[in-house]
């Protein structure tokens, strides 16, 4: 332990690790998965509560990354598994701010050593009994994300609704504060489909690329607002309040250029502009320290 009384970030990458395997080169989490670029345009509505650049309403370059959430680069997209959308929101004064959005609808844990555990359950079947028994309070979003089919293969990454964990304030022109938290909801279905079968181990990235290479893929960002007694420190609280389409992201092709030359791309939740500021929930405020350990390791 740290002496915060939380996870150093080094044991924690190392017991994830241990789940996985050691990939060098590849991220802890979310191994597996590709860039991609696009753009965001913001409503009117998100406008007049928040005075972030990329919320005015005029088109901002936006990167995108769809992955697989395990930490095995080489895992079938075929498996289940959680699937992610990451954004990272290219504002026009050369500023960035990220949102990670994930296929799980509810998140199961409030805490560092918490989804530590989690993360060892679900690799081992027979341990994720163990787990609910010790933390009951994960058995009611466990029970929502297995009915938002959260870990089941989606057809296309184009089809699924990803569910950032954190809440955040917004500020707006006048000072006004409100806490709030997004989704990333699909705009295009079956109807959108490109012709072919997609059936192999990176069937998922194949499909988006023959999508993409015949039209944009774009999901409505969706913003909540907390209600009387809604909890924005806290990553399992369940809101109450109402939700507004804040803008439309919209990818527009693949982005090949990303992490060459080595580079290094890392989409942090903490990381805000003007605006925008940051919760105290607990696993939102230790992600920058895992970032950094797991990135150490990437590059060697």
């Amino acid at each position: 332990m740290a002496a915060d009384g939380t996870v150093d970030p080094e044991r924690a990458i190392d017991r994830i690790n241990g789940v996985f395997g050691r990939h060098d080169g590849s991220r802890t989490l979310h191994a597996k998965g590709a860039f991609y670029a696009g753009t965001f345009t913001a409503t009117p509505q998100a406008a007049a509560l928040c005075r972030a650049g990329h919320l005015q309403g005029d088109p901002v370059p936006v990167r995108v990354r769809w992955s697989n959430g395990g930490g095995n680069p080489r895992n079938s997209d075929k498996g289940t598994d959680v699937r992610g959308m990451a954004v990272s929101f290219r504002l026009l004064d050369g500023t960035a701010t990220d949102l990670l959005g994930q296929t799980a609808p509810r998140f199961p844990v409030r805490t560092p050593e918490a989804f530590l555990e989690l993360v060892e359950a679900a690799g081992n079947p027979l341990k994720l009994p163990l787990f609910l028994a010790r933390h009951p309070d994960a058995i009611p979003a466990t029970l929502a994300n297995a009915r938002a089919k959260a870990i089941v293969p989606p057809y296309s990454y184009a089809e699924a609704s990803y569910y950032p964990i954190h809440a955040y304030q917004w500020i707006a022109a006048d000072g006004t504060q409100t806490w709030v938290r997004y989704r990333f909801t699909p705009q295009g279905g079956g109807d959108q489909r490109p012709a072919g079968r997609f059936e192999g181990r990176d069937r998922l990235r194949e499909e988006i690329l023959a999508r993409l290479a015949e039209h944009p893929v774009r999901h409505t960002l969706e913003v909540q607002t907390a209600g009387p007694g809604d909890d924005p420190h806290d990553p399992m609280s369940v809101w109450k309040g109402p939700w507004f389409d804040a803008g439309t992201i919209e990818v527009t092709g693949p982005d090949p250029d990303r992490e060459q030359g080595g580079e290094v791309v890392v989409f942090d939740p903490t990381r805000v502009v003007d605006g925008i500021e940051l919760s105290d929930d607990p696993i939102l405020r230790y992600r920058p320290a895992a970032y950094s350990a797991s990135v150490s390791r990437r590059v060697g």
